[in-house]
């Protein structure tokens, strides 16, 4: 079971795209090193205070998929460097 997850962002602190840059590279870190996930800026590069993460896991069950994902939503609000204005997880079965 794939699970993905895309996280919309909006970063009130930020004033510029280094600002920017500087705290979704620290998310995306954090995420990745303490869930083993992929994840990465997938959309509104250019706007200084929205942005778009697309993280992507692996897991037996679509319910384990979901639960991962979900925790990492809780975990990026818990970091109080964003605001989550929308979360969209789907999962997808790996056909043999």
């Amino acid at each position: 079971m794939i699970g993905v997850s895309r996280l919309e962002l909006l970063l009130p602190e930020c004033g510029s795209l280094k600002e920017k840059r500087q705290v979704v590279k620290s998310i995306l870190d954090r995420v990745k090193n303490k869930f083993g996930v992929s994840a990465a800026e997938i959309d509104h590069h250019d706007l200084w205070q929205r942005a778009s993460l697309g993280i992507a896991c692996i897991a037996q069950t679509n319910y384990q998929a979901k639960k991962l994902l979900f925790k990492v939503e809780r975990f990026v609000e818990q970091l109080n460097k964003a605001n989550i204005l929308d979360n969209h997880i789907t999962t997808l079965m790996l056909e043999e």
